[in-house]
């Protein structure tokens, strides 16, 4: 039988390799975790590597979660091109910790294709998670019932919170980054039932 320390370091290792397996400046990256994680027992973790298009140059970009026993850690790094502060192209890792008795939501969405035809994976899953970090105003004019009302009645609108969200799907990510998701979104929503 394991002990439990030699689970957890396999747990942060296997951590490493997943970064290292994205292939984009995992050196780099898990520095940054590591940092943010400082030590703790990494209990579960997804790591989600993004690219995207800006005219004619692909950009990457990569988030990792990691859970701990109190906190949440969320990782994002990007690259950037030179400009006019650092003339040679860069990378920005920001982590944020959250603790754990903070987290106010996991809001897990699933996509199953073809649903008539019986249970499958889910071909597509969002995880949002909320702790009133940051809150969006969607905000548009208010108006009456009136077609020839032309008063102004102010703005009306909503406040959301949404903190961090991720989508992944079979399509582009592959079956088992859904089901990785999948479960990071359970792990988590344990534990934040814990605290």
């Amino acid at each position: 039988m394991r002990s439990r320390t030699t689970e957890d370091r396999d747990r942060a290792l296997e951590l490493r390799d997943a970064i290292h397996r994205t292939g984009y400046y995992p050196e780099v990256v898990a520095d940054g975790v590591d940092g943010a994680v400082a030590g703790e027992e990494v209990v579960a973790f997804y790591v989600h590597h993004e690219p995207t298009f800006d005219r004619d140059e692909v950009r990457r970009h990569l988030s990792v979660v990691v859970l701990t026993p109190s906190r949440l850690i969320i990782a994002h790094t990007d690259e950037h091109e030179g400009d006019d502060l650092l003339p040679e192209p860069y990378t920005s890792t920001s982590t944020e910790a959250i603790r754990l008795s903070s987290v106010r939501s996991v809001v897990v969405t699933r996509m199953i294709a073809n649903p008539t035809a019986g249970p499958h994976p889910p071909v597509e899953a969002v995880m949002t998670i909320g702790w009133g970090g940051v809150s969006r105003v969607d905000l548009e004019p208010a108006g009456c019932s009136d077609p020839q009302c032309d008063a102004d009645h102010g703005y009306t609108g909503v406040l959301a919170a949404d903190d961090f969200s991720l989508r992944v799907s079979a399509a582009a990510d592959g079956a088992d980054a859904v089901a990785g998701l999948l479960a990071f979104a359970e792990s988590l929503s344990a534990r934040t039932h814990e605290h």
